[in-house]
């Protein structure tokens, strides 16, 4: 017979990226801010050793960049990366939603979140709406009980905020999808997994070409 192992600390630098990872996705970095090593190093009571472990995983995950005498730098994206990102996002989230069961926990998380947009609308917060979907498309992937895949999408998501920050403009962004959030988790509580499916798939495509012609347009600007 063999003893369970108890649960292992997580060590401090995986926390340390997950907690840089979560910023990312909140908005809370912005792309092309540079980031001081020192009052970061502060602000998460951590030594720099500690931080700059981060820094190198995070650069490898092409959400970080160095450049060389002049420090480290959140990354910004360009429109191939955004085409990746969608292709990926449709490979992953609609297969997930596909083969969904309506009682899955990650359901119970999508329209939680699908409730705390509506709630922030409301408020006229729509960087928190813009959370609030990040959440809800993360909720998606949980359906396939997947660590892995839980795992990558959150290195994703981070570069989708990324992209969503360059254009400044949330509500543009995030306003015309609230509903049709709203409508994909409840053909998913009515127990209509391909029906919820093809809606992603339709928002999907919409929100990579409304999100690709903003960044044309602001290409052409610069």
């Amino acid at each position: 017979m063999t003893t369970a192992l108890p649960d292992q600390p997580r060590p401090l630098g995986e926390t340390v990226t997950d907690e840089i990872r979560r910023k990312l996705v909140a908005g809370e970095l912005k792309p092309g801010q540079r980031l001081s090593e020192a009052a970061l190093a502060e602000s998460l009571q951590i030594s720099r050793n500690t931080l700059r472990e981060a820094f190198r995983v995070l650069t490898q995950e092409g959400l970080l960049r160095h450049e060389p005498n002049r420090g480290v730098f959140v990354s910004v994206p360009d429109m191939a990366t955004i085409v990746d990102i969608y292709r990926v996002r449709r490979l992953i989230e609609c297969q997930a939603l596909a083969q969904a069961y309506p009682r899955h926990p990650g359901a119970l998380r999508m329209r939680e979140a699908v409730n705390a947009a509506q709630h922030a609308r409301d408020a006229q917060d729509w960087v928190a709406v813009g959370t609030a979907n990040m959440a809800f498309h993360a909720a998606i992937v949980e359906l396939a009980d997947s660590p892995r895949l839980s795992a990558f999408y959150g290195q994703l998501s981070a570069e989708l905020r990324l992209a969503f920050g360059l254009l400044k403009d949330p509500e543009f962004l995030h306003g015309p999808y609230l509903e049709m959030n709203a409508t994909i988790i409840k053909l998913l509580e009515e127990g209509q997994p391909a029906a919820a499916c093809a809606a992603l798939e339709s928002y999907l495509v919409q929100s990579e070409r409304t999100l690709l012609a903003a960044y044309g347009r602001l290409n052409a600007k610069r």
